[in-house]
């Protein structure tokens, strides 16, 4: 009698687990959006973590430092220039101060968050953009091309921004009949992927709006999940070819090794947990640690807490794993936004991180035109810098009356555009 021994996949990913952080590096007491709406409600980056929580009188969100932990004060000042909830939100790749943020008024708007974090409430963005005329709830950043945003929102629609300019460069109005669950870019920025409510997955060449492929009627592999009726969140990560799925409303984490050969998918293991996730932000591959051979990061939304959850392969050695973490994207963009308007494409910028990434700012910074001046640019285009000094009584109740005037403004929209929908209403249009 002869037995046949198993063949065990070699994968230097098998052994992959994850750790929550102790409660000590937690954010606690932030009150974590409630709006009906299946997105991640987070967003992180290696300088900060932006959180979507619930606010009177319009939409904002949290923008904290990176290492920030412990309770967050109720005080604690917000990005709140919204009239209506903030649905998304997503920091630009190529500059770790800029972020995006979508919202059910119909806007998006993009924000300079200055180094170290908010000293104030910040209503006043760098740029609007209007071009939708329904709730938008999903954002995507071009992966090489600085200053190109893609949105997507309730009216069916994919629009594609020069946010230098604020000019709406193309828009998708014909391929989608339903609402728009997901749109991702490919890793050169020349096509995206998107997910309908009428079941189909559509590949779309964003700058000619034609439909590259929708047929998906045989997948390349099938994974069992559960039986839970949750939205997935999936990330991939295209420098280990894995893919996490966090499951809204779900305690677990499940994560796979995607290969070019077949099954295709393999299942590696499972992050399981008492409480379930409200959303999940991944932290971009700059900011892992790689000294403790993590190669990636979450930061998991629950009612009032962000818990950072670790993925590190286990290894003996201190020294750096280099087959763990191959060139990753770096924060300089290939191509700038006229560049890929007028037809370009590139690869990602690669850069290495043996000894930990610590890139400069990228030098397209300037070509964010039309930026208001921020106050502490001063007032004039000749003006110097001046040392810092103690405000006094009177400046400190000025600057409190701009902050109450600013959310009165944010308010007074916001009930404008119930009145709108209410009007809507009794007309018998929606």
């Amino acid at each position: 009698m002869s037995f046949r021994r198993g063949v065990v996949r070699q994968s230097k990913f098998r052994h992959v687990f994850a750790q929550a952080w102790k409660a000590e590096h937690c954010i606690d007491d932030v009150r974590v959006s409630r709006v009906t709406w299946d997105g991640p409600l987070c967003a992180v980056n290696p300088k900060f973590t932006a959180v979507i929580i619930e606010s009177g009188g319009g939409g904002a969100f949290l923008v904290l430092p990176l290492n920030k932990s412990g309770r967050i004060d109720q005080a604690t000042p917000t990005v709140c220039g919204h009239a209506a909830p903030v649905l998304d939100v997503q920091w630009c790749p190529h500059d770790d101060n800029i972020i995006a943020s979508a919202s059910e008024d119909c806007t998006v708007k993009v924000w300079e968050v200055p180094d170290g974090g908010l000293t104030g409430p910040m209503t006043e963005p760098v740029v609007t953009l209007e071009g939708h005329s329904k709730r938008v709830g999903i954002l995507a950043w071009h992966p090489t091309a600085f200053n190109i945003l893609l949105t997507a929102g309730c009216d069916n629609l994919v629009c594609v921004w020069d946010v230098g300019t604020g000019e709406l460069v193309y828009q998708i109005a014909d391929a989608h009949p339903d609402l728009i669950y997901s749109v991702s870019w490919n890793r050169e920025g020349n096509a995206i992927c998107t997910v309908c409510k009428d079941k189909a997955l559509r590949v779309i060449d964003p700058r000619r709006g034609t439909v590259l492929k929708n047929d998906m009627s045989e997948p390349m592999a099938v994974q069992e999940m559960d039986t839970s009726n949750g939205v997935l969140l999936p990330y991939y990560d295209p420098d280990t070819n894995m893919v996490y799925l966090c499951g809204k409303g779900d305690c677990t984490i499940r994560y796979f090794e995607v290969t070019d050969e077949s099954p295709y998918v393999h299942f590696l293991s499972l992050y399981s947990s008492k409480e379930p996730q409200r959303g999940a932000g991944f932290l971009s591959k700059r900011g892992v640690d790689v000294n403790k051979c993590e190669i990636a990061r979450f930061y998991k939304l629950h009612e009032r807490k962000v818990e950072p959850i670790s993925m590190t392969v286990p290894r003996k050695s201190d020294l750096f794993q280099g087959d763990l973490y191959p060139d990753t994207a770096g924060v300089e963009p290939s191509l700038l936004a006229e560049d890929w308007i007028a037809g370009q494409d590139a690869a990602p910028l690669l850069v290495s991180l043996s000894g930990g990434y610590a890139g400069a700012p990228s030098k397209h910074r300037d070509k964010l035109r039309n930026k208001p001046k921020l106050l502490s640019q001063g007032s004039g285009a000749d003006s110097s810098p001046v040392p810092r000094q103690a405000a006094s009584p009177m400046e400190t109740v000025l600057a409190e009356v701009k902050a109450l005037r600013s959310v009165v403004l944010a308010q007074g929209q916001r009930i404008e555009l119930l009145e709108r929908q209410l009007v809507r209403i009794e007309d018998g249009d929606v």
